[in-house]
């Protein structure tokens, strides 16, 4: 029996192991691919402040990302952290309501981002009137990782141990100042985990942004004008067959931002995990 269980155990400590390397193989054959497509090509005319058919620009599109997660997460994350509050903190375990609600969420999550792009265009640009414009894009990505945020703040609040909450409430704290000066900030390096995938999320999109967004290679003035994204600005040059070698410069941008914001990200989450 030993040896059976031996035998069992390395078996399945090899497939860990195999997985294990196919995966981080598949991951850095994945970025080096993209990095030797595209480093070549990076050059000065890329980094312009105005797009132009010979430079092909990315820096509005830089830009125009950076605005659309900013704008994104300022309606998204509020939301989502305190409805996972009220699930978790307020309203009463077994309630039908809240069940319906997770329900709903996991449902959310699920959905192909081309359908929200539709609907963001029937409902924020048709129906609302925003037209292609930076707030109907972020209003519609806000929608895609809402139920993102919520799932994992709501993780992160069951993380926390009740005998904090306990202790709170036994020096005479109330239910407010227990929930966000000793449940939420011990909850906060799980929540932050869940808006760096939003962030993934939103920086990566590019199906919901073309029907809503739209597609214009400009530094927008305002929430109410069009703009291409980083993904979207690597998807119509590599559509239009004339730029591929600069999508590629592009592809490399949009790696570097997203580990960029990941590791600014994680730092934050440590400091005020440290705190």
């Amino acid at each position: 029996m030993n040896i059976r269980r031996r035998l069992a155990d390395m078996l399945l400590m090899g497939l860990t192991y195999a997985c294990m390397c196919l995966t981080i193989g598949a991951l850095l054959l994945l970025i080096g691919y993209i990095l030797a497509r595209g480093i070549p090509y990076i050059k000065p005319g890329l980094f312009s402040l105005k797009y132009t058919s010979d430079n092909v620009s990315m820096v509005p599109a830089l830009l125009s990302t950076v605005m659309m997660t900013g704008l994104s997460l300022l309606v998204a994350v509020p939301l989502g952290v305190f409805s996972a509050i009220y699930l978790i903190e307020y309203a009463k375990r077994g309630n039908k309501v809240v069940a319906a609600v997770r329900i709903t969420a996991e449902t959310l999550s699920g959905i192909p981002s081309i359908v929200y792009g539709l609907f963001g265009l029937l409902f924020f640009v048709s129906f609302l009137g925003f037209g292609f414009s930076l707030l109907a894009g972020a209003l519609t990505l806000s929608m895609m990782v809402l139920p993102l945020i919520m799932r994992s703040t709501e993780e992160a609040l069951k993380s926390v141990p009740d005998t904090y909450r306990e202790g709170s409430f036994g020096l005479g704290a109330g239910k407010l100042r227990t929930v966000f000066r000793i449940v939420l900030p011990s909850a906060m390096p799980g929540i932050l985990a869940g808006v760096i995938l939003a962030i993934g999320r939103i920086v990566g999109e590019t199906a919901a942004l073309i029907y809503t967004a739209g597609t214009v290679a400009q530094i927008p003035t305002s929430p109410m004008q069009s703009a291409r994204t980083l993904s979207i600005h690597m998807y119509a040059l590599s559509s239009e067959g004339f730029h591929t070698n600069e999508a590629y410069a592009t592809a490399v941008v949009l790696l570097l931002v997203v580990i960029g914001i990941n590791a600014l990200s994680a730092s934050i989450a440590k400091k005020i995990s440290r705190r």
